[in-house]
């Protein structure tokens, strides 16, 4: 097959496991956790590189900030035959019990962006794989991470959660940011919507685990806000998942 248009990558690979991470500068660190690692390519804001677990070929790629990069990513991995995809990433903490250096997995993401609109109608609920998320919460519980399951909220504009003041619909940002927070919601994140949604839609399966940096609501409150943004837990958290689902599989 030709190489994707995006991602520079075609089924050579091998793999049907993979770890998205967003930021293309974290792929060679999370590819690291693997055996025989080894460089794919780059392109654009897609950096991939490959390496094994319990004899299984692992794919490590970035998908770049926001949901339209994101989809292209599971779009195209998956026609390249990869069949399982875990997000591991970054989020700001929403719920008061969430806080900097923990994880949280989420089991469902509010698709308060645009390009899960373009798939299928906003009804429909973006929720992970119940094997990929079971597989993340044991990983967590066997590094003893404090992990935190449950919904996140996903949107397109990182100032407009930050600065709503400044936006013309800044008023129903903040009333729709209250809700999520009294609803339950457990932090914020720009990515998992898309994974989930664009997952279901072509029948592969996702999950996601994220490492909280900081949590304003805490922040707010004058509570103790920690700040964290080492991802080695999580990254930690989402190799052993992808082991235990491998293991099972066999």
């Amino acid at each position: 097959m030709e190489k994707m248009y995006h991602i520079g990558l075609d089924d050579t690979h091998g793999a049907r496991y993979a770890i998205l991470p967003g930021d293309p500068g974290r792929v060679e660190k999370i590819a690291a956790y693997l055996e025989n690692p080894r460089f794919l390519g780059q392109n654009r804001e897609y950096t991939s590189w490959a390496g094994e677990l319990s004899g299984e070929t692992v794919l490590v790629m970035s998908t770049g900030m926001g949901g339209p990069s994101t989809a292209i990513a599971v779009e195209e991995l998956y026609g390249t035959g990869v069949r399982t995809m875990i997000r591991v990433g970054t989020c700001g903490g929403m719920a008061e019990q969430v806080m900097g250096g923990d994880l949280v997995i989420a089991n469902g993401a509010i698709r308060m962006e645009g390009t899960t609109k373009e798939y299928v109608d906003i009804a429909f609920p973006a929720v992970a794989d119940f094997q990929v998320t079971k597989a993340l919460e044991q990983a967590a519980g066997e590094l003893s991470a404090r992990a935190h399951l449950g919904i996140v909220q996903c949107k397109d504009s990182f100032y407009g959660q930050h600065s709503p003041e400044r936006m013309p619909c800044g008023r129903e940002l903040e009333e729709k940011w209250e809700m999520w927070v009294k609803a339950g919601c457990l932090a914020s994140e720009m990515e998992s919507a898309a994974l989930y949604i664009v997952s279901q839609v072509l029948g592969v399966r996702a999950g996601c685990v994220l490492n909280v940096i900081w949590n304003q609501e805490r922040k707010k409150k004058g509570l103790s806000d920690p700040h964290c943004h080492d991802t080695s837990l999580a990254i930690k958290t989402a190799v052993r998942a992808v082991e235990l689902l491998i293991s099972r599989e066999k």
